[in-house]
């Protein structure tokens, strides 16, 4: 029996990823998600297209039609959101390409004042081999600031301001990305790996996205100095912040 004047237990933390396609939370923040999850996190993805057009090229060489192949890679990205602990929710918003639209952006008001994300995680806004992730990075934003606003219409409370971290796109030098944060995901890379291995639809990128990981555990170690204990092989993955990080003290 809970006394009438105990406080009220803290909700989990709360982490909302914003992604264009079924795979993108895979392999850029795979790592991320499972770490959130392993501490009790409620995560939370936005997935707003299936990837359907732009990312099947093995289903529609095999003859699949549109319907199929939305289905195949829907079930991928259930299969991997739940090996990495996350909830996944699809937009069928249509990829390549991905528009931005009033009614998408409330939708995603509406999924960021029910989620109260303590951090968000998307794409960067550049990407010149793909303008499906700018496009998903406007929306996730602009979703942001307008759940900010009291007077925006809409069901639920409003949040704060969760910190935004993007996460690594595929072609990082053409796209300004700068890896600003390194993320040590050693301790959960057998469960991205086996995420990753759930995304057949592009079993090309399998061993891309594992040499990443190692190329960026080599830079974390070396920035993090040799006193930490870190592991032989550090696995990582990298991030930049859009907006000031907050602080009382420079660590």
């Amino acid at each position: 029996m809970t006394h009438a004047n105990a406080p009220a237990e803290t909700p989990p933390r709360s982490t909302l990823v914003v992604t264009a396609h079924a795979g993108d939370f895979v392999w850029r923040a795979g790592g991320a998600i499972a770490l959130a999850a392993s501490r009790g996190e409620k995560v939370t993805i936005a997935c707003l297209t299936f990837g359907e057009r732009g990312e099947s090229a093995k289903a529609w060489r095999e003859g699949r039609n549109l319907e199929e192949i939305k289905a195949i890679r829907r079930e991928e990205a259930e299969k991997a959101a739940a090996v990495l602990g996350a909830e996944v929710r699809f937009f069928d918003a249509g990829d390549y390409p991905l528009v931005a639209s009033a009614e998408l952006t409330d939708q995603l008001v509406a999924v960021y004042r029910e989620t109260q994300p303590d951090v968000v995680l998307t794409h960067p806004v550049d990407d010149p081999y793909n303008g499906d992730h700018p496009a998903a990075n406007r929306m996730a934003l602009e979703a942001r600031i307008l759940a900010q606003a009291i007077g925006y219409p809409g069901a639920g409370d409003i949040i704060g301001a969760p910190p935004v971290f993007y996460f690594e796109p595929h072609q990082p030098e053409m796209s300004g990305f700068r890896p600003e944060v390194l993320l040590d995901i050693t301790e959960v890379w057998d469960t991205k790996r086996k995420a990753m291995e759930c995304l057949g639809a592009q079993q090309h990128l399998w061993a891309y996205y594992t040499d990443l990981a190692v190329r960026r555990g080599v830079q974390l170690k070396r920035n993090a100095g040799p006193n930490l204990g870190l592991a032989h092989t550090t696995m990582a993955e990298a991030f930049m912040r859009p907006f000031p990080q907050i602080a009382k003290e420079l660590a």
